[in-house]
């Protein structure tokens, strides 16, 4: 491994311990990470036989997901350990039932690779989309320990392409294979000879169709909705925000529903938000208090309801492409076939302008643009219906990923 990089990485793990007491998130993931070691001991034994999963965060647990609970019904006498580097991902899935014990993945020094790889032992280890930490994986390689990652998806200016990045790259050979997103990523392992690749498309595709199969009932918002057109705004952020507020107060009207689901939900931003509508509004939290069936807008001060929530839309907003903070999941509405509105932010986001060239999605740049979108999908329900199917037959033709991944494994 390289030098240089084994003190970059020293330097970050002290930066991080210095900069914990004064920032909130990374003081969980500093006080998580010391204890790992200690569950790890106490939880597994050089019997067990196990497997280990390891996500970046959230998005990339939900991506591995449908592969991990086939993986749960097969392997049913293995330990698996699920360990994530971030911690909104390990807050929110740390008692996930596809794991029997949940972790922060240490920092990749020599000495933590070694140890949590001589503790875990795994038979199995399956990283997805991308985190690619290379003492973890070069001492997996050492020792002989299958390794596969999956969803993959490359760039051309990362550091495994270039002239300086040759032993950076080692890391990826330590996977027996690799399944990609898309042939660009497959190409770009092939131009640095790595062959043991297969175009396997995104998982993510296969989590949310799964979501068809569960129920998605809420009687909160069945009560709310009311039968009513309903427009839900997931994953929200100031900007947005308003762009929706404008609209509704100035289309104050029960006969359309808006639901708005913060990716913020601090009370005092929460507050502020109602501040500023100027219609009925009712928070997820206060509902037992209010006739529901009464409030324009109910305001989702919670988290882990949002995808159920998509199955009552007739329109669907996704935040964060208006701004710098990313693209949130628009393939969550879409699988419920509804036309989806996001932001003009969105390059780093494929499916995004996929579903755009097929007529499913609409990006907007200003309130103007937002308007009359929304407008017309609220006016004219032959052009909002045909639209939200072009989103529901995309995420199908997209599915198949997990059998693919599956049937590499031989499960």
């Amino acid at each position: 491994m390289s030098f240089l990089y084994n003190i970059g990485i020293n330097f970050i793990s002290s930066g991080l311990k210095c900069v914990a007491p004064f920032n909130h998130k990374i003081k969980l993931g500093v006080s998580g990470r010391a204890k790992t070691f200690t569950l790890l001991k106490n939880s597994i034994t050089s019997k067990d036989k196990t497997l280990w999963f390891h996500c970046a965060s959230l998005g990339e647990y939900e991506q591995g997901l449908p592969v991990f609970k086939e993986l749960r019904k097969h392997y049913v006498n293995h330990k698996i350990v699920l360990s994530f580097f971030s911690p909104s991902g390990f807050e929110i899935r740390n008692n996930s039932p596809i794991a029997d014990l949940v972790v922060y993945l240490p920092i990749d020094t020599p000495k933590n690779a070694k140890q949590f790889i001589d503790i875990v032992n795994p038979e199995l280890t399956i990283f997805v989309k991308y985190d690619i930490w290379p003492n973890f994986l070069n001492t997996l390689k050492k020792k002989q320990l299958k390794a596969i990652l999956i969803s993959a998806s490359f760039r051309k200016n990362q550091s495994y392409f270039k002239f300086y990045g040759k032993k950076i790259r080692k890391a990826l050979f330590a996977f027996d294979h690799i399944f990609t997103q898309n042939e660009a990523s497959k190409a770009l392992l092939n131009s640095i000879n790595y062959k043991n690749v297969t175009v396997s498309g995104d998982t993510r595709f296969d989590r949310v169709l799964s979501q068809l199969e569960q129920d998605n009932m809420l009687d909160f918002i069945e009560e709310f909705k009311d039968d009513k057109l309903c427009i839900v705004a997931g994953s929200t952020w100031p900007v947005g925000e308003a762009f929706l507020t404008d609209f509704i107060n100035s289309n104050i009207s029960n006969e359309v529903k808006f639901i708005v689901a913060p990716h913020n939900i601090k009370p005092n931003q929460i507050n502020n938000l109602k501040e500023k509508l100027n219609t009925k509004t009712v928070l997820f939290s206060k509902k037992e208090n209010n006739n529901l069936k009464e409030a324009q807008v109910f305001i989702v001060d919670t988290i882990g309801i949002l995808s159920k929530i998509y199955s009552y839309a007739s329109i669907a907003y996704v935040g964060g492409a208006l701004g710098n903070t990313g693209l949130h999941n628009t393939l969550e509405p879409a699988v419920f076939g509804v036309p989806i509105i996001i932001g003009n932010h969105h390059n780093k986001f494929p499916e995004a302008q996929a579903m755009i060239n097929k007529g499913g999605m609409f990006s907007v740049s200003n309130q103007k643009d937002f308007t009359l979108i929304l407008n017309k999908l609220i006016d004219d329900s032959d052009f909002r219906v045909k639209s939200g199917s072009k989103n529901r037959e995309y995420i199908e033709e997209n599915r198949g990923a997990v059998i693919q991944i599956l049937d590499y494994l031989r499960i």
